[in-house]
């Protein structure tokens, strides 16, 4: 295991894999496996339990700092983080974007079924099937919920396949369409009314909540952070969530996380089957979005370029460059990123209510 952690820092320092998050997860996973340091205590946490009496007897550092993620509580900072990042301009002038996220979530629930099929239990299906959204703090949200013995495989397979979006997305994009499909011209964007941006957060949180009760933990937090964003009364409040609060949470949900990387979590085939298992999530996402974006322009007069549609995944803004670059290399005056920029964060929704769906049966 110190010897995966040191792979870790060097993709994290070196390749530069996600590093905000991939290097203190693997941080936490050297230190939660170095002899004796006692840093973090699986039997705490024995049964998908937090075991209150036993913190008496001597809870190391990484066993407090762990309960962020078992109660659930740094996902949800960290999407009040992204949702006080992110313009839904894209998506509130474009509509039909959000099915093209919905579209690239397919991923989720197809892997779900084949997890099954390969021997796992429906609580741990769902929480492999969720690394499909590209979504690194629903995967984790998720996983804590259902399966905290997955968390350590899941989280370094969720992160490391969001840094791999450039070299696993485009062989699926260019299989999927023609050159003429790749050229497609979009009409401009129509301006968007701060009006617009501000009644959006808020109807969207009334609708989860009352359609999908237990999507509402994360759609709500994501949009409280987008309505201080688009509110433009505190400002001060979306500059702390968006740097100083989401920084200090990265730090912790990622050690804490690698904290749960130990020998006997991590190092077995069950590992080995989740990341091949992510990789296939993540690609049918990338191909469902791009699916639906052609069947689409079998019925609308304005064509949607189908690269767009890959951009459903929840990977912002990185799905949305990728998009572009691969439009671009069709056409050089093909400018498709705010295009690409409606599915990318409509993705980020989609995921989220995915989570919340697997969890409405699950958890």
């Amino acid at each position: 295991m110190l010897s995966v952690s040191f792979l870790l820092l060097y993709l994290a320092i070196v390749k530069q894999f996600e590093p905000l998050l991939l290097l203190p997860i693997a941080f936490g996973m050297l230190l939660t496996n170095l002899p004796g340091a006692g840093l973090f205590n699986p039997e705490l946490f024995r049964g998908g339990h937090v075991n209150w009496s036993m913190f008496a007897d001597g809870a190391g550092l990484l066993d407090y700092l762990y309960l962020g993620v078992k109660l659930g509580i740094y996902p949800c900072l960290i999407f009040i983080g992204i949702g006080a990042m992110t313009d839904f301009s894209p998506l509130i002038a474009n509509p039909k974007s959000l099915l093209l996220g919905a579209a690239a979530q397919f991923g989720i629930f197809a892997t779900y079924l084949a997890a099954i099929g390969l021997g796992f239990a429906p609580n741990e299906a769902a929480s492999i099937g969720i690394i499909g959204g590209a979504d690194g703090p629903t995967a984790i949200y998720l996983t804590s919920k259902l399966a905290p013995d997955l968390l350590g495989p899941i989280a370094v397979a969720a992160y490391s396949y969001m840094a791999l979006v450039p070299v696993i997305q485009p062989p699926i994009m260019r299989g999927l369409t023609t050159r003429q499909e790749r050229s497609i011209k979009m009409l401009q964007l129509r301006k968007v009314s701060q009006t617009e941006k501000i009644i959006f957060p808020i109807t969207i949180t009334a609708v989860v909540a009352l359609i999908l009760p237990s999507a509402t933990t994360l759609i709500g937090c994501l949009m409280l952070g987008n309505l201080m964003r688009e509110s433009g009364v505190v400002e001060r409040l979306s500059k702390t969530v968006q740097n100083e609060l989401m920084n200090i949470t990265t730090i912790f949900l990622g050690i804490t996380v690698g904290a749960t990387a130990t020998a006997e979590s991590f190092l077995n085939v069950q590992t080995l089957l989740i990341l091949m298992i992510g990789i296939v999530a993540f690609s049918v996402g990338t191909a469902g979005g791009i699916l639906l974006a052609k069947f689409m322009n079998l019925f609308i007069k304005n064509k949607i370029n189908p690269l767009i549609g890959s951009a459903g995944v929840s990977a912002v803004p990185m799905a949305a460059r990728v998009s572009q670059i691969e439009g671009q290399k069709a056409d050089p005056t093909n400018y498709l990123l705010m295009h690409a920029m409606g599915p990318n964060v409509a993705g980020v929704i989609g995921s989220a209510v995915a989570a919340g769906v697997l969890l409405s049966f699950l958890g």
